[in-house]
């Protein structure tokens, strides 16, 4: 779908008062027109400008295809700052949170336009979900193997092996082997439902 086929009307009391300034300003900031953001992101000058005149609501794609003109995250699109106590995680402040088998750390500060975690797969678990949503992601194995499943072809990763990938392909993780698998792990998502879809199903959380 071209992404200038997206996007929804404005709604008062919505959140566009400050994303519209923010896009106009970024985009200035990086040296485009109208004409050319427009071109990279997929959309017509007239349905840009209308996202930063805030009579348009633009979507995660076109807030994601956005970011990356500009050069920078989709939190600064949408005018949040994070303070200088949120750039460093400390590894006895990350708390473990389990879901379906997997072990997730918090390994990056919140409200970003990216969220790293570091993850420990069981064996067996969660291995035929497919996964299919907005963004990018990246991986590296930090130990044991992974079988990852982009689209149509399996691939196998080791240690020190590293992917990066357009989350719209589908793809499924698992634990090649018995002892499991850790990784680091960096996806670009805003926080929304549908982050539930690259982490995986909560049913059996534990406490």
């Amino acid at each position: 779908m071209n992404a200038s086929d997206a996007g929804s009307p404005a709604e008062p009391g919505g959140a566009l008062p400050v994303v519209a300034p923010q896009l106009r300003a970024l985009r200035r900031r990086a040296g485009l027109t109208l004409e050319a953001a427009a071109r990279d992101a997929g959309l017509s000058p007239a349905h840009l400008s209308r996202l930063e005149t805030g009579q348009r609501q633009p979507s995660l794609p076109m807030l994601l295809a956005l970011a990356r003109i500009y050069g920078t995250t989709v939190s600064e699109l949408l005018g949040e700052t994070v303070t200088g106590r949120d750039a460093i995680v400390r590894a006895g402040d990350m708390e473990p949170t389990r879901a379906g088998g997997w072990t997730y750390f918090q390994a990056g500060a919140p409200g970003r336009g990216m969220q790293a975690l570091r993850v420990r797969v069981l064996y067996g678990s969660q291995g035929d979900i497919v996964r299919v949503h907005p963004g990018e992601e990246w991986l590296y194995v930090l130990r044991g193997r992974l079988r990852l499943r982009l689209g149509d072809t399996a691939h196998l990763l080791g240690p020190g092996d590293s992917a990066h990938f357009d989350s719209l392909t589908p793809h499924r993780l698992a634990a090649e082997d018995h002892d499991g698998v850790e990784l680091l792990f960096v996806h670009t998502l805003l926080q929304s439902p549908t982050a539930a879809l690259c982490l995986g199903p909560s049913t059996g959380e534990l406490p």
